[in-house]
């Protein structure tokens, strides 16, 4: 494992810089290139997306990617920055504490700080894990952290609003259960992907009394207004990869059907990017 004192000291600035008001935004990185451009642009730590790594490696989202294929990308992300790294490491890849401590442990030898724990294993027939065992996992995950000497920044998700799950008061409603729960079981913070609308987002935001995190993408509230709101972290999860991707799809669709290579104008150049992997 990294040296403890460094990553205790990077794991204290990642949770310093959840602050309700002023939002930590992350532009989610899936390789050491996304990384370090998103360092450069400013960003004061970086968050993984499990679904661009797993996209990266050739495996669809949803704990599909063997875990030690995943730990080995957040390595490599975390050797190329210096600012904090949080892993999105999925549904934890594996529910007893034992399986847990592997997963922390693994996640702090590549250096990174902190980690996204979701509450959906991809059954559509029961789409959350109940609630008991949920929280036995981020317990676990915390104790796990504290034997190892790091205070992880555990950022606990919860998908009822992702997975449209019951009506709009239902979604509401268990969303407040599960995010007091898992804020009184030790989450740093909690993660409400799927909702957008700026009323809603308040609503959460004061019922919980916590640190929150908003997916944000197109047709998101700006992040000055979710910082009025009191959001304190703000991702874009996978949009940043599927927008580089979209960008490459144009751009082939381009090149082999039309023969011509306007995608390309503009461009970072050769040089600038080598400048930015050898700095």
């Amino acid at each position: 494992m990294p040296d403890t004192s460094a990553l205790r000291k990077k794991a204290e600035r990642l949770r310093e810089l959840h602050r309700p008001g002023q939002p930590l935004v992350l532009v989610n990185a899936w390789d050491c290139a996304s990384a370090r451009i998103f360092e450069e642009a400013g960003s004061a730590a970086i968050a993984t997306t499990s679904a661009g790594i797993a996209f990266a490696c050739g495996y669809p989202d949803g704990q599909k990617i063997p875990p030690a294929l995943m730990l080995e990308a957040v390595a490599r992300i975390c050797a190329s920055v210096s600012v904090p790294v949080t892993a999105d490491l999925e549904a934890g890849y594996g529910t007893s504490p034992e399986e847990l401590e592997r997963t922390v442990r693994g996640m702090l030898d590549a250096g990174a700080v902190g980690l996204n724990l979701e509450d959906h294993v991809g059954d559509p027939a029961d789409p959350l894990v109940e609630l008991p065992i949920q929280l036995e996992k981020i317990r676990a995950v915390q104790a796990a952290g504290e034997r190892l000497g790091v205070p992880i920044v555990l950022n606990a998700r919860t998908d009822p609003y992702l997975r449209g799950i019951g009506s709009t008061g239902e979604m509401f409603a268990e969303t407040i259960r599960r995010g007091e729960a898992f804020r009184d079981a030790g989450a740093d913070c909690v993660f409400v992907p799927g909702v957008t609308d700026p009323g809603v987002i308040g609503d959460i935001v004061k019922r919980l009394a916590c640190r929150v995190n908003i997916l944000a993408g197109a047709g998101s509230p700006p992040i000055a207004e979710l910082a009025r709101i009191g959001v304190a972290r703000v991702s874009l999860g996978s949009g940043p990869i599927r927008a580089a991707m979209s960008l490459i799809r144009r751009l082939a669709d381009e090149v082999l059907l039309r023969g011509t290579y306007s995608t390309l104008e503009g461009i970072t150049s050769h040089a600038s990017m080598n400048a930015l992997m050898r700095s």
